[in-house]
């Protein structure tokens, strides 16, 4: 299928310092080598690596900020950049400021809070085959990996099981997801209806969702496997949405995160249909390729504006901070608890 060249980043950036308070991590600076983007069908690739982002920022950047001071806090947000690059840490609402970072991250993040802040520890998958678990804010304490090239994403269900998908593979298992009992161990591959595994997340009764395209890549695709089950099904969604994004439990809907008008449709699953419920707009927003619902916030990976962005949930609307720090073209967000 025929490529089409979509941006180039160029030219050397100067670095932003920035002190750490994360036991002396310092900060990276955006990556001074080209990331030139292709799509193949609907899917974006970067370096010849596919990405969840539907589209780039125009450069990396160093955000604007918007403040919304508190009182301190020992939560910490972690954006993921591109594949194989860094994580930036955060410590909002404490400051919007970047105080840190963990190098050769990247990618999407996890915890083991359907939704919140995760307690004491988080995943990220970003590397070729790198899935690793941390102690906040920034300690490696174990590390998975899965027989595929490119995993894109994960989730944890309460019994402390990861769910780990595949965008995509070489030959079989594009598309799979692979839950790892217990977040141990080698992992049980399922096949799911999808070509590529975008964005994954259970609901409170352990069902996982993940979302991404069937195989011409032209059409969005909500599958489901049910608990107990070993087979995935198509859940029919009663409205449509354009670009696969975060599936996530928001502690009374199965919140389904839109890239192209950055929009989170909340359903109610019944059978093999889901019902809209409601409609979060997150305004100002270009590109959420993930989104992390916390208390009384959702955070935003924003491949688009190159940032990382915090609104208000339920209520959406403008951004109430914007994070300030250092990032190449941002794919995922968590945030956690020390």
């Amino acid at each position: 299928m025929k490529t089409t060249a979509l941006v180039k980043y160029a030219g050397a950036m100067v670095a932003l310092a920035i002190l750490s308070a994360c036991g002396g991590g310092s900060a990276v600076a955006p990556s001074t080598a080209a990331l030139n983007g292709t799509y193949i069908g609907r899917t974006l690739s970067v370096n010849r690596r596919p990405v969840t982002a539907a589209r780039l920022s125009p450069l990396p950047s160093y955000a604007t900020i918007l403040p919304d001071r508190h009182k301190k806090s020992k939560t910490f947000e972690y954006v993921f950049s591109y594949y194989g690059t860094y994580a930036s840490i955060f410590d909002y609402p404490k400051s919007d400021q970047q105080i840190g970072s963990i190098p050769g991250d990247g990618g999407q993040g996890c915890t083991n809070v359907l939704y919140g802040y995760g307690k004491k520890t988080f995943w990220n998958v970003g590397g070729q085959n790198q899935i690793t678990e941390y102690k906040v804010p920034k300690t490696p304490i174990k590390t998975l990996s899965v027989a595929y090239s490119f995993p894109s994403s994960c989730a944890m269900d309460t019994s402390g099981d990861l769910a780990v998908g595949i965008l995509e593979a070489s030959g079989a298992g594009g598309g799979d997801v692979v839950i790892f009992k217990n977040a141990s161990g080698s992992g049980t591959a399922y096949t799911t209806p999808l070509d590529e595994e975008f964005f994954d997340g259970y609901d409170n009764q352990g069902n996982l969702f993940a979302d991404g395209f069937t195989g011409d890549r032209s059409g969005f695709a909500l599958v489901e496997l049910p608990k107990g089950s070993t087979k995935f099904e198509t859940i029919t969604t009663s409205n449509t949405v354009g670009f696969p994004g975060s599936v996530q439990w928001d502690g009374k809907y199965l919140d389904v995160t839109d890239q192209y008008p950055n929009a989170m449709y909340q359903y109610t699953v019944s059978g093999t249909t889901a019902t809209l419920k409601g409609t979060v707009l997150l305004s100002g927003a270009s590109d959420c390729a993930q989104t992390w619902i916390a208390t009384g916030v959702v955070y935003c990976g924003d491949a688009g504006n190159g940032d990382g962005e915090v609104f208000k949930y339920p209520a959406g609307g403008s951004a109430i901070a914007v994070l300030t720090g250092n990032f190449d073209e941002p794919l995922g967000v968590v945030a956690a608890k020390k």
